[in-house]
């Protein structure tokens, strides 16, 4: 490639950069806007933007909020740990003959993401709605029964030795590997790659996500602490291994959390 033409390529690569980037950021800056002023009101007066969360019935617009702040929740805890991957398919599209059209198919590859991530939140929505009904969740949506809260982070911690895990976080740790094996041309490619990364992030990440109901879905430290927690283990070069020491406590905090549910019993 001609000198003039690489330092093109170069500028366009710095442009995509900044452009995806700056949709990312954001992005995630407003899921947590909507997120945090909503904690904090859940946790306080419940007048404000969490006022909807203690409906005297369960109806459709309850159920079609509670959904969106799922939703919400998922792209602002997910995003941050995807980024490297979205930026790698950006850089690899803009050097390929389709380069012209590389904000298209990023966009397409993170709407993909997006819709894996999306059914989640609907069948995590779904799984509240019953569990408030069995009367597993306190109104604060934590956990009411310290048996039933020990078990989640039993299997959570579990799963964090499973060859499901390790594979998955493998994916997601190793964007350039998982694009080599799973390449697809054409904007709509990029769509089905982004649907299958989000597949193995969900593979990786839905018992961690299901901690939510242990320590409070609209509890922000805890929010937070998994955020922080996906982001290490899918960044850091620690993170495949310390993800799996991490079973560990987790476990311990589960039998703890589940003989006290017992003894309460007793």
């Amino acid at each position: 490639m001609p000198p003039s033409d690489r330092t093109h390529v170069e500028s366009l690569l710095r442009r995509d950069r900044w452009l995806i980037g700056g949709s990312l950021v954001a992005a995630i800056a407003l899921c947590w806007a909507w997120i945090v002023p909503m904690a904090f009101d859940m946790y306080g007066t419940m007048r404000g933007s969490a006022a909807w969360m203690m409906p005297s019935a369960w109806d459709l617009t309850h159920l079609i909020l509670l959904f969106a702040m799922w939703v919400v929740m998922m792209a602002g805890m997910m995003l941050p740990s995807a980024a490297p991957a979205f930026l790698l398919y950006a850089s690899v599209i803009r050097r390929s003959p389709e380069g012209d059209r590389t904000p298209a198919h990023v966009y397409a590859f993170a709407g993909g993401y997006l819709l894996v991530w999306t059914v989640f939140s609907l069948v995590a929505t779904v799984l509240q709605r019953l569990l408030a009904h069995w009367l597993l969740l306190s109104p604060m949506m934590d956990a009411r029964d310290k048996r039933f809260g020990g078990a989640i982070l039993i299997v959570a911690g579990l799963f964090q030795f499973t060859p499901l895990k390790r594979a998955c976080l493998e994916s997601c740790r190793s964007p350039a590997e998982f694009l080599t094996r799973h390449w697809r041309t054409g904007v709509s490619g990029g769509f089905y790659l982004g649907v299958e990364h989000g597949v193995f992030c969900l593979g990786c990440c839905w018992a961690l996500m299901m901690l939510l109901f242990v320590g409070g879905v609209m509890n922000l430290w805890w929010i937070a602490a998994l955020t922080v927690f996906v982001l290490l283990e899918k960044l850091a070069p620690f993170g495949a291994q310390g993800g799996r020491y991490s079973g560990l406590p987790i476990i311990a905090l589960g039998a703890w959390s589940l003989l006290q549910g017992m003894g309460a019993l007793g």
